[in-house]
């Protein structure tokens, strides 16, 4: 880099290409979501750090180390979101939106910020897709939430994805089990990492999430909340799984899958694509029927999903799917103008076809004849207008159709008509 600047630690530029791929996965996700009644929802970049102490836990490592918190000039105790949710459940509770039919279906994109150690995949700025239902504690929601997340990964080319699923009960059930884990934990105490045995105390159904070989060994012979269900999980599980049936979206059942904090409720879930090894799973989500009653609302049922952008275009960059998602954005036309005196014109009829829908470009660094062709064939312009002097005189361009491989004198009043009707614009 020849300057001095460069972008902070764990950001990333997003450069034009990798956009296209970004902004195509969205616009999937925002298509078919927004097919289903899902509308679109923005909340604030910076909150009340309280907001996230409450949902997080004052202990939680997200709180503790990830945080970029400050103290505004107001002496206001702030922070950079560190995820979506939060807000916009507080949003939900603000504004009044337990009045509007329910479930509200919503879904918001945008940047969170967590001091992460910096990883391929794992940066300190990233941007989420979130998705939310707030208001119904049907079990249709959630198996709805979950084949629609399924049906957008596998329509940006994650085929042969791998749905885990599991019910974590309610926080009051709940603690039998986790007493039954405890005491499962300290009997084999010195069989398990530190860090299982530190989980013990503050959050032991995380244990299940560790990464030591020889805990996992261990653990995988602990009790199993799935087996240990309420009869009213027992029943919303089952739910869940009919609806999943009925829409033929296949998935495993996974009794270590848990949530550790105690808003979260019932259904979990976890979505991997096995091509990307041991780094697979790609998403994740849950029903937190307690979240609204922690930031002192109404106890209100909710359920959804976070998904890294940043990582999904990664994974899709990795298998090589993502040229073809973000292709189609090449231009229709390239204009090679070699008379100046003919540019104001052309260019005044390159701003009537993009009206009318054809995506136009003409050289703007002064390249010569030959470097403006190669340039056209170097964008994948299918029609290439020619105008040099003679044209200009005559009052007419060269069209060159690359996919005929034709080239056909055109008046310059018949061009955008000709044009649109050969790329097939509907008019």
């Amino acid at each position: 880099m020849s300057g001095s600047f460069q972008s902070p630690p764990g950001t990333q530029d997003w450069l034009p290409e990798r956009m296209a791929i970004r902004r195509a996965v969205v616009a999937r996700a925002e298509e078919i979501f927004g097919a289903a009644g899902y509308q679109e929802m923005a909340v604030p970049l910076i909150e009340d750090t309280a907001l996230f102490v409450r949902t997080s836990g004052e202990g939680s490592d997200v709180v503790t180390k990830e945080m970029y918190s400050f103290v505004d000039r107001g002496d206001r105790d702030l922070s950079l979101r560190p995820e979506l949710t939060a807000g916009l459940v507080r949003a939900y509770l603000q504004h009044g939106l337990a009045t509007r039919p329910q479930p509200v279906r919503i879904y918001s994109c945008g940047n969170a910020y967590r001091y992460n150690r910096m990883q391929r995949g794992r940066l300190r700025e990233f941007v989420q897709f979130d998705v939310e239902a707030i208001g119904s504690a049907d079990p249709a929601v959630d198996a709805e939430i979950i084949a629609l997340q399924m049906r957008w990964l596998t329509a940006i080319g994650m085929d042969g994805l791998e749905l885990e699923i599991n019910s974590i009960d309610t926080p009051a059930a709940r603690r039998a089990y986790v007493a039954e884990l405890q005491a499962f934990i300290d009997a084999h105490a010195a069989d398990v990492s530190e860090d299982v045995r530190r989980l013990r105390d503050v959050n032991p159904l995380r244990a299940f999430d560790t990464k030591d070989e020889r805990s996992r060994a261990v653990l995988a012979d602990a009790p199993k909340i799935t087996d240990r269900l309420s009869p009213e999980a027992a029943e919303h599980f089952a739910a869940v799984r009919a609806f999943l049936d009925a829409r033929g979206v296949a998935y495993r059942v996974e009794p270590t899958l848990v949530r550790g904090l105690d808003y979260y409720t019932h259904t979990a879930w976890e979505i991997k694509w096995p091509p990307l090894g041991a780094q697979s799973t790609v998403s994740g989500g849950g029903r937190y029927d307690g979240f609204a009653e922690i930031l002192g609302g109404a106890p209100t049922p909710g359920i959804g999903f976070a998904a890294g952008i940043d990582r999904i275009v990664l994974a899709l960059q990795d298998q090589g799917r993502a040229d073809a998602l973000a292709a189609g954005r090449e231009p229709d036309l390239f204009a090679q103008i070699t008379a100046d005196e003919a540019r104001p014109r052309l260019h005044a009829l390159l701003d009537e076809l993009r009206v009318q829908g054809v995506r136009c470009e003409a050289d703007l660094a002064g390249r010569s004849a030959k470097g403006q062709w190669k340039h056209a064939e170097r964008v994948g312009a299918r029609l290439i207008v020619q105008c040099g002097p003679e044209e200009w005189a005559a009052g007419t361009v060269q069209l060159r159709d690359r996919e005929l491989r034709a080239t056909d004198p055109v008046a310059l009043e018949d061009l955008v008509r000709i044009v649109v009707e050969r790329i097939g614009i509907d008019q």
